[in-house]
């Protein structure tokens, strides 16, 4: 069964920094063309404006995917680029701290819209324009036909109350997962998910910087005793996306050299 991306069509969110970045570039490096989304147009231009000019299989589109109108316009892109999607990667996820004791609900909603629901009807458009594309190809039922990633986080398993919100949006996220899977299955797309630990993204390089024993804490508390470097996690969702997963739907891996196995006590051997 084979790993490889090429020649496929992959949307993935979140693509003008961080984790959803690294994705992006990996399955561009792998041979697939690529939609990188986001909702920072001005960022996702600095890191790959130049190479998203053109008729290459690198492509951009900025927009804000809580709208509905900005999600039919950036499939409606995508198709007009590369005539079909086979990959979805909802990599986009926005974190913040709140005190668990007087958590603001607007935040908490923000969040929960931001990390969930723009997902879930990403996921909902992009699966129709999959099953569209499978009857004008007049493609047997049952044969796969995409592949939707979604990504969670440790912070499901491990409780942060500071990070109430993150943590009910990535277990909502989860759930999604599960659901969809299921209701896709006899259409030919698996969903499955990745749950992430640290990873060493540009955006926690700078956290890094601004708290340097963050490093430390974080290494503790992991026990393979390293951050994961970004390909690490990329090669995880190539993994998901490509035909070596073939029979591997609704299932969430998780990718954390270890860090929810721990509960943070420890005792002194004697």
């Amino acid at each position: 069964m084979s790993f490889s991306i090429t020649g496929k069509t992959a949307i993935v969110t979140g693509a003008a920094s961080g984790i959803g970045l690294a994705i992006a570039r990996h399955f561009a490096d792998k041979g697939a063309n690529v939609m990188f989304a986001d909702v920072d147009e001005d960022r996702l231009d600095a890191e790959i404006g130049e190479e998203a000019r053109g008729d290459g299989p690198i492509r951009s589109f900025a927009g804000n995917f809580c709208e509905k109108l900005a999600i039919t316009n950036l499939l409606s892109a995508t198709i007009d680029a590369f005539d079909r999607v086979d990959i979805l990667v909802n990599a986009a996820r926005r974190m913040a701290l709140s005190d668990p004791l007087s958590a603001d609900a607007d935040a908490v909603s923000d969040l929960f819209r931001e990390n969930v629901m723009s997902g879930l009807r990403l996921t909902q458009m992009t699966a129709k324009r999959m099953m569209h594309w499978a009857d004008q190809n007049a493609v047997e039922p049952g044969t796969p036909i995409g592949s939707i990633i979604n990504l969670s986080s440790v912070a499901v398993r491990v409780t942060q109350p500071e990070l109430l919100g993150y943590s009910v949006s990535c277990a909502a996220v989860e759930q999604v997962t599960r659901s969809m899977a299921v209701a896709l299955a006899p259409k030919g797309i698996r969903v499955n998910a990745v749950a992430i630990g640290s990873v060493m993204s540009g955006s926690l390089q700078y956290a890094l910087k601004e708290d340097a024993a963050a490093r430390q804490k974080i290494v503790a508390q992991t026990p393979l005793g390293r951050i994961a470097a970004p390909d690490e996690l990329s090669e995880t969702v190539q993994f998901l996306a490509s035909d070596a997963s073939s029979f591997i739907t609704g299932q969430v891996l998780t990718v954390d050299g270890g860090r929810g196995l721990l509960d943070g006590v420890r005792f002194a051997a004697h």
